[in-house]
């Protein structure tokens, strides 16, 4: 019997595109949240680009293009900083790998989570003089990167990758935190997946639970709160996440609370119970403060390096002191303090609110208005009348005077080491409307909320290197578009690494760049003059960077003058589809308040 049906052959299915190791590094981060990665391209890291390229045109992490690696490095820091996730570099073997090295260095002094790739040649290649060979027998970047990271691995076989790139992001986000290095051959980013491959759970990672808390050691620090007279609270750059608990508390032991440099950003500065920042370019307040010998003094979330523990001031470091943090490591630079309680910083603040708790709480302090927060703060400062000099060239006081009073709200300000950081610190005060302060309406959920570790002002302890901010405003920036960018840097730094700048112009960036011109390495001209050394070395070419900024296409103004300062519009400024940049002639016979860094080296007379 004949059918009249025509058979038609199935259509083959169509071949399917497999999965590479470079594809599972990238759905890992995927996984994690992780929206950019800075870097910049390579032969040895080629497969990574490509996974990257067809990630973002499924929505996953997208490549971001530094000009230079080290600057990819300092982008992947602004960003993790001001999310609280991972910051994620990567860069090619060889000088690729090394130029990385500096802003790596400045994560893990900083206890900044990253993930640090770099590749390498083929394995095959090695020891064979390959091109940017830098395994251990070439140029061997594994033993560079080995003391600045919390985890560094090459990694010599695809089946590798999934529990070491586990280990890897797990090492980077513990406690302390800091940045994570693997090391991966080309072939080995290209190799295809074996179906057999089992993967580790990446997306569990965002769901890690806080450091345990040392309840004794809470009940302990309970017990002298609750007998202290007074006492004197210092918030360091871990605090972020707990500061509307540490308000809470300062509040309910009837204290007063100091920052360190680095942890002013999370507070308003115009708070009543401020009593100014304790270490590099703080105030005599915070100093007398300590001074005065309270009988409890709270330092939470802080490593006591050199800049944020006033030079390893006794009048911190002492029996009087409780060290709250969630790294042995920075609580074993405390040895002489009464008390160490290790744990999660939140955890322990909303325990001490519990166990402070009484029937009648403290009734909230009265409003404090903004013209008599303005005067207390203006108390504290070395030179305030400077801050109103209408002198040119302008003053360095006076600048950071207008950008306070003229920059929007939610303004992100990082400034770069040396003089930037130092007149920041000081005399930086915005009218931030995130800080509350007490007896003000809290904002509606889910509007002006920080994220966990953002902060209104950055500035980098400890290895501090100069340039830093341009590129961390690149990352500040690109995390959090709704909030503009204010990138204080001197010539000497932006000489350095300015051209990361039209990074933000590609990627249309509100980022405006303060350039604090004085034709010298300030930090370097005034330390030599404080010390009596010899004048040598500070000395820069008079360069026109609005005249730089103009010939890559963006906006720059030569300023001269407070008038011109005043004449500028900010709001416009900092909401225009990309950077603009400020060539501000600053006064630089004017001497930051940088006498801490002189007694520590010894060179103050």
């Amino acid at each position: 019997m004949e059918s009249n049906t025509v058979l038609v052959p199935a259509p083959e299915p169509a071949p399917q595109v497999g999965r590479d190791a470079a594809d599972l590094l990238v759905d890992a981060l995927a996984a994690l949240g992780v929206e950019y990665v800075f870097g910049v391209p390579g032969g040895a890291i080629e497969p990574l680009y490509n996974a990257l390229a067809r990630s973002a045109r499924r929505g996953g992490p997208k490549a971001i293009v530094a000009r230079n690696e080290q600057g990819a490095a300092y982008m992947a820091d602004g960003y993790a900083r001001e999310t609280g996730r991972l910051g994620v570099c990567i860069a090619t073997s060889g000088p690729g790998a090394t130029n990385l090295i500096t802003g790596v260095a400045c994560a893990y002094d900083n206890n900044v989570p990253m993930l640090v790739i770099t590749g390498q040649p083929p394995i095959k290649n090695f020891g064979k003089g390959a091109l940017q060979e830098s395994s251990c027998t070439g140029i061997n970047t594994m033993a560079m990167f080995r003391p600045c990271t919390r985890y560094n691995s090459l990694v010599s076989h695809a089946e590798q990758l999934p529990i070491k790139l586990f280990n890897a992001l797990m090492q980077a986000q513990r406690a302390p935190s800091g940045p994570s290095h693997l090391s991966i051959p080309v072939d080995i980013l290209r190799q295809p997946l074996p179906d057999h491959i089992e993967t580790p759970d990446f997306a569990g990672l965002l769901c890690r639970a806080p450091a345990l808390v040392d309840l004794p050691a809470v009940r302990q620090l309970a017990r002298l709160l609750f007998s202290a007279q007074r006492p004197v609270w210092l918030l360091g750059d871990g605090c972020g996440e707990a500061v509307n608990e540490l308000m809470q508390l300062v509040q309910r032991t009837d204290g007063h609370f100091i920052t360190t440099p680095d942890g002013k950003g999370f507070v308003n500065p115009r708070h009543p119970r401020f009593r100014g920042v304790f270490g590099f370019g703080g105030h005599d307040s915070a100093d007398d403060l300590l001074t005065s010998e309270p009988d409890l003094i709270v330092a939470l979330g802080t490593g006591f390096g050199e800049f944020n523990s006033g030079g390893w001031s006794t009048a911190l470091l002492n029996s009087r002191l409780a060290h709250v943090d969630d790294s042995d490591e920075n609580l074993m630079r405390s040895p002489t303090a009464r008390l160490h309680v290790r744990g999660h910083i939140k955890s322990v603040c909303e325990q001490l609110i519990t166990l402070l708790a009484s029937p009648q709480d403290a009734a909230l302090l009265p409003f404090l208005h903004p013209q008599s927060g303005r005067q207390a703060y203006e108390a504290m400062l070395d030179k305030p009348d400077a801050m109103r000099s209408d002198s040119a060239p302008v003053k360095p006081q006076r600048l950071m005077a207008t950008l306070s009073e003229r920059c929007p709200p939610r303004t992100r300000f990082v400034a770069d080491a040396g003089n930037s950081a130092v007149w920041a610190v000081h005399y930086l005060a915005p009218h931030d409307q995130r800080s509350r302060l007490p007896g003000s309406a809290a904002p509606p959920m889910g509007k002006e909320r920080r994220n966990r570790p953002s902060s209104w002002l950055r500035v980098t302890m400890d290895f501090a290197p100069m340039g830093w901010a341009i590129g961390s405003a690149v990352g500040i920036a690109v995390a959090n578009r709704r909030c503009p960018v204010v990138c204080l840097t001197g010539d000497g730094s932006y000489l350095m690494n300015g051209q990361e700048i039209t990074v933000a112009a590609e990627l249309g960036l509100p980022v405006l760049y303060v350039v604090l011109n004085d034709g010298a390495l300030g930090m370097v001209k005034h330390g030599q003059r404080l010390a009596g050394a010899e004048p040598i070395g500070f000395q820069l070419p008079q360069v026109d960077f609005a005249a730089m900024a103009l010939a890559m296409g963006i906006p720059g103004h030569v300023i001269r003058s407070p008038a011109d300062l005043e004449a500028l519009d900010f709001n416009s400024l900092l909401s225009r589809r990309g950077p603009t940049l400020l060539d501000v002639r600053i006064d630089g016979e004017e001497v930051p308040p940088m006498n801490l860094r002189m007694r520590t080296l010894g060179t103050a007379k």
